[in-house]
């Protein structure tokens, strides 16, 4: 994933981590020459300051990387966020409507879309973190095992504590998470009542701030209590290894003080040995949490490798027959159909047909399932019995997006996209090239001329009160905007699922003028309630 979304940027990581794990190195070879040139002199030295401009020089190419470095993770997190952001979002595209129905799917899809901001860099980081400390750590062993080997047996045994505490937290943490999803995810839907727009006025209405204000604050309460719990019980176990680290660094120093005095090694070798285990405990440390994070972020990518392997059901055919210039008919032959997880069918043994040329009406009471054969019709979802037909031809014998490109639909919960008007319409047709004319004509016969004239920039004023300038409409004025849309598109077939709802008398009309003209070209179907 990190060498698709930005290779380069993958490979200038790898390079400037060799840069900043060899310089440090470098620098401990200088400060001890540096040491023992004044120490063996007494005074200046012809090497010593030659040497402490190398030093310097070391130390601010290190800054420099550092700071070229910093740039390009900068950069490579953007990307990689982008790049995961992107493939959930086709995922979640392609996906069947069955599994927006399937709590386990949001379950699925919270985990993802929650560790996909950050965990995946927070891998790439660990890891890179872990070739670095090696590097670094492979010198600082060579320079101890020539002058102290004992220390470096005390530095490893050091670090094996932490190790252990930090794997078994890692556990508790994502398995608690992993098993309080749906418990996350309804802090989630409180916080979205109390704050998103959609709610606003019933939550006013109602008055009902305080009491999605303290469910919400009452889960949180627990859910913290909860992780509090596992971070205390695991703290002992910190604390304890805290205890022996103490312990180490103090028989690490008095030894290399001892064995400095005994002259057993130079004071310049003393300098460079307690600094290189100051620095090899900091990289052993940086070795741990490298490999406690691989081992946490994996198990939290895991989440959106989860989502990702999920497969859609509905597909086209491998080998799709043409799509028909012109439908004559279609039909819902002897449907049963039934929403996952429902107890009972929406449609059992249903059967109905629709001829070009007539107005074919739908009418039934609220669950009667009418809206539910459009979907079938869409291929949104398919039937457990029965067929949805074409011409008399099977719609699973062609491609679904053929399918979906010659049917045009305005659902009774049309969407109102806040974007300008013109994109409302135009999303009606988004494979051919924008065209002025046939959007106004659209406009014009749904009704939605009057309403776009009133408004400040006319076709271009943006709709909606999410974004600055943005104008918000009246239901039945947002209705019209998307009738256009479905003008706009022209598809061969037309389905109006309640779509007088929100418009007044001489605007309903108006309406079924426009659509007893359509009939002649188009296979007209209107789904309505009694």
């Amino acid at each position: 994933m990190v060498a698709d979304s930005y290779r380069k940027g993958c490979v200038l990581k790898m390079l400037y981590v060799i840069v900043l794990s060899v310089l440090p190195l470098i620098n401990l070879l200088l400060l001890k020459l540096m040491v023992d040139s004044l120490v063996s002199s007494g005074n200046i030295s012809e090497l010593a300051l030659p040497l402490a401009a190398a030093f310097c020089g070391v130390y601010f190419l290190q800054r420099l990387v550092s700071t070229l470095n910093s740039i390009n993770n900068d950069v490579l997190s953007q990307r990689l966020q982008d790049y995961i952001s992107g493939q959930l979002q086709k995922q979640a595209c392609e996906l069947d409507m069955s599994y927006f129905d399937n709590p386990k799917y949001h379950d699925t899809f919270h985990r993802a879309q929650q560790e996909a901001s950050y965990r995946p860099i927070r891998l790439m980081e660990d890891m890179v973190s872990i070739f670095g400390s090696s590097i670094s750590l492979v010198g600082v062993v060579g320079i101890m095992v020539v002058s102290s080997w004992w220390v470096i047996l005390v530095m490893i045994l050091l670090v094996v504590p932490t190790f252990f505490v930090r794997m078994k937290k890692v556990r508790s943490i994502y398995a608690f998470r992993r098993e309080n999803t749906q418990t996350y995810r309804r802090t989630q839907y409180y916080s979205s009542v109390l704050t998103h727009r959609n709610f606003a006025k019933e939550v006013r209405s109602y008055a009902l701030q305080e009491y999605f204000r303290s469910r919400f604050v009452a889960i949180r309460k627990e859910l913290v209590k909860q992780l509090i719990k596992i971070s205390k019980r695991l703290g002992m176990y910190e604390v304890l290894g805290s205890v022996l680290e103490v312990g180490a660094l103090a028989v690490i120093v008095f030894g290399l003080i001892f064995e400095s005095a005994q002259g057993v090694m130079s004071v310049g070798t003393f300098v460079m040995v307690f600094e290189a285990f100051r620095k090899g405990q900091g990289y052993m440390q940086s070795l741990v949490e490298g490999v406690s994070g691989i081992y946490e972020n994996r198990l939290f990518v895991s989440n959106i490798f989860e989502f990702l392997e999920l497969k859609p059901q509905i597909k086209s055919p491998e080998s799709p027959l043409r799509f028909p210039q012109r439908i004559q008919t279609i039909e819902w032959r002897n449907i049963t159909f039934r929403y996952p997880d429902m107890q009972h069918n929406v449609l059992e043994n249903y059967t109905l047909k629709a001829e070009l040329g007539e107005i074919t009406r739908i009418e039934g009471e609220n669950g009667f399932g009418k809206t539910t054969l459009l979907k079938l019709l869409l291929r949104l979802y398919d039937p457990d019995e029965g067929f949805v037909l074409i011409n008399g031809v099977d719609i699973r014998k062609y491609a679904v997006e053929d399918l979906r490109r010659h049917v045009g639909a305005i659902f009774q919960d049309y969407v109102q996209f806040n974007c300008t008007v013109r994109e409302n319409i135009m999303l009606g047709d988004i494979f051919s090239a924008p065209d002025e004319k046939r959007m106004a004509l659209a406009a014009e016969m749904a009704g939605a001329d009057k309403v776009i004239e009133k408004l400040p920039n006319g076709y271009d004023t943006m709709l909606g009160r999410l974004f600055e300038g943005g104008e918000d409409l009246s239901m039945g004025q947002w209705q019209r905007i998307a009738l256009a849309r479905l003008l706009y598109g022209d598809a061969p077939v037309m389905i109006f699922d309640e779509p007088t709802a929100w418009l007044d008398e001489s605007a309903r009309t108006h309406l079924y003028q426009i659509i007893d003209t359509l009939k002649q070209d188009h296979l007209i179907i209107i789904i309505r309630h009694i």
